[in-house]
């Protein structure tokens, strides 16, 4: 089952694709059901998907400590996407969780064969680097 468009409109990453755009998008995620207590993502290994929440609850933590809850509508992986890098935390489900999921192999042909979506999603990117580098002075 593709991830329902309206919820992927709002990750900020995908917040300004077309309504077409996010349809295709869209077919490439992947429904995910996870029990409570399942690691969905673990600190330190390396991160191949991205997920957004549609129902349920996950903990996140760092070196063993609770940080956050993400929700309905929250997302995280979405820099493995691009590099598939080491996940800088782990998510544990607190609940029955519903998630949509997509991987760096759906992800990169989708972007490779779009150049509206590519660029979209660099001026994302260069703002969210922007405002990090403005908090990090």
């Amino acid at each position: 089952m593709p991830a329902p468009t309206e919820l992927l409109r709002r990750v900020p990453l995908f917040a300004d694709l077309e309504r077409r755009e996010l349809e295709s998008l869209a077919s490439s995620f992947k429904e995910r059901i996870f029990s409570p207590g399942d690691t969905v993502a673990t600190e330190g290994e390396s991160g191949v998907g991205f997920f957004v929440i549609d129902e349920g609850e996950a903990a996140i933590s760092i070196r063993g400590e609770e940080r956050a809850t993400l929700r309905s509508g929250d997302y995280f992986g979405e820099t493995a996407l691009i590099d598939d890098g080491a996940r800088t935390a782990t998510v544990t489900a607190s609940t029955e969780l519903r998630c949509y999921g997509l991987t760096s192999w759906d992800f990169r042909p989708l972007v490779e064969s779009n150049a509206g979506i590519a660029w979209k999603l660099l001026q994302t990117l260069a703002k969210r680097l922007r405002q990090a580098e403005q908090r990090s002075s």
